[in-house]
């Protein structure tokens, strides 16, 4: 039996054109083991979603720096659960005030890591907290 190794989205919705962030995570997920699927910048959160559930990812990333966390995190945690997908662990990075971190916990984002966040922060937070895909048959 071949291990499966945990699938991570990582996304850019919204208008954001920086991406240099996003990249350097998905180079230290894939160094971790991880299969990484990058949907590229200015993705809407019908594209996320629907990329998340085809892709058929454990994780999704969502890297944000405009300022839209408040409107489009809460349409693609709504979209996940109206699609059955509401399992799928949702985490966040970006220009995100810390006041506004309770409330995206509560729609279920998972974890928000801000500027300054190590990659190894991160890598160790998905081992510790993301459930390992079962064995292939």
């Amino acid at each position: 039996m071949a291990e499966k190794k945990l699938r991570v989205l990582v996304a850019k919705p919204g208008l954001d054109g920086h991406d240099r962030g996003a990249k350097v995570i998905c180079r230290s997920l894939r160094d971790a083991g991880y299969e990484v699927i990058y949907t590229g910048l200015r993705r809407t959160p019908e594209e996320i979603v629907n990329a998340a559930i085809q892709e058929d990812v454990d994780v999704i990333g969502l890297s944000i720096l405009s300022g839209a966390h408040n409107v489009l995190f809460p349409k693609i945690m709504d979209l996940l659960q109206d699609k059955q997908a509401g399992d799928i662990t949702v985490i966040a990075g970006g220009i995100i005030p810390d006041k506004d971190i309770p409330n995206l916990e509560k729609i279920g984002i998972a974890k928000v890591f801000l500027p300054g966040s190590s990659t190894e922060d991160i890598v160790t937070w998905i081992d510790k907290n993301v459930k390992e895909p079962l064995q292939d048959r």
